[in-house]
């Protein structure tokens, strides 16, 4: 493994959700909190930056052309082009203070995602699936979600109740969930499970929020190893680069105190290092719009 290095200092006050783009050789991701979406080129090191009317918790790439943003209200499609938003579906309507937090499509297309609270105490938070069949809501009483995330043969589906420092793993089949159970507890004094991802051969990353780290554990569920990190709130990877062995990591300076950000300048920042394992492709969403 390489050093870790910032090489995007965009300063995010919470960064999360990257997503490699091979084509552009770029990774996009977003600054919820800053109600930005960025797209970072690799090759030259240019950023930009597009501005959302709510908070965006992620983007993936959508079948054909353009994005699928998960802004406050629900899901919308993005187009970079133009910078437009248009909604898709509204997601807990009924639940005003809930926010879109992070997601994931899978071989299928099919695009799963959380909702949390957005004072991060009440748990109104959801699993969800969208697909060409429309919204369902999959599990609940969250209060913060993260993931979700499968695994390489799409049998296992990955989400994570930061609160409660747990990850779940359940049983995927034809889209339908079942068998929820206890994957891995974060054990690390002071860490909270951010976005986990899934490499090649199967084995769990987690970003680890005020734990200074990255973990990764084997299909088992085994603690295999720790990335130390030059800022404590990790939220998030994604592999990028010609072989998918580059690390992207977003991090985040929300609920650093100044004498904490004096200290943690590269805070918010996207950091990259090399790793041994590779990852896997993102897929695009299939949806009827």
């Amino acid at each position: 493994m390489s050093k870790v290095e910032c090489v995007c200092a965009v300063g995010a006050q919470l960064g999360e959700g990257p997503l490699w783009s091979a084509a552009e050789q770029a990774v996009w991701f977003v600054d919820i909190k800053g109600r930005q979406i960025h797209r970072f080129d690799t090759r030259g090191g240019a950023l930009s930056s597009w501005q959302a009317h709510e908070e965006v918790g992620f983007v993936v790439k959508a079948k054909g052309a353009g994005f699928i943003a998960g802004l406050k209200s629900g899901l919308h499609s993005f187009e970079p082009s133009t910078g437009e938003f248009k909604l898709i579906t509204r997601v807990d309507s009924d639940q005003p203070r809930n926010r879109l937090n992070d997601g994931h499509v899978d071989a299928t297309g099919r695009l799963w995602f959380g909702t949390m609270d957005n004072d991060e105490s009440q748990p109104t938070g959801s699993l969800y699936r969208f697909d060409w069949r429309g919204l369902q809501r999959c599990d609940e009483n969250y209060v913060i979600t993260n993931g979700p995330a499968t695994s390489p043969d799409g049998r296992t589906l990955y989400h994570v109740d930061t609160l409660g420092r747990v990850v779940y793993a359940f049983d995927l089949n034809d889209g339908e969930l079942s068998n929820r159970r206890v994957f891995a507890r974060i054990e690390k004094p002071g860490a909270y499970p951010d976005g986990p991802v899934v490499d090649s051969g199967g084995s769990v990353w987690i970003g680890l929020f005020g734990g200074w780290a990255v973990q990764r554990f084997s299909p088992a569920g085994d603690l295999l190893q720790t990335i130390d990190m030059p800022v404590a709130n990790c939220t998030k990877i994604a592999f990028g680069g010609d072989d998918l062995r580059t690390l992207y990591i977003t991090t985040a300076w929300k609920g650093l105190s100044k004498e904490q950000l004096a200290t943690q300048p590269l805070a918010g920042g996207l950091f990259a290092t090399r790793v041994h394992t590779a990852g896997l492709t993102p897929h695009e969403a299939r949806y009827d719009g």
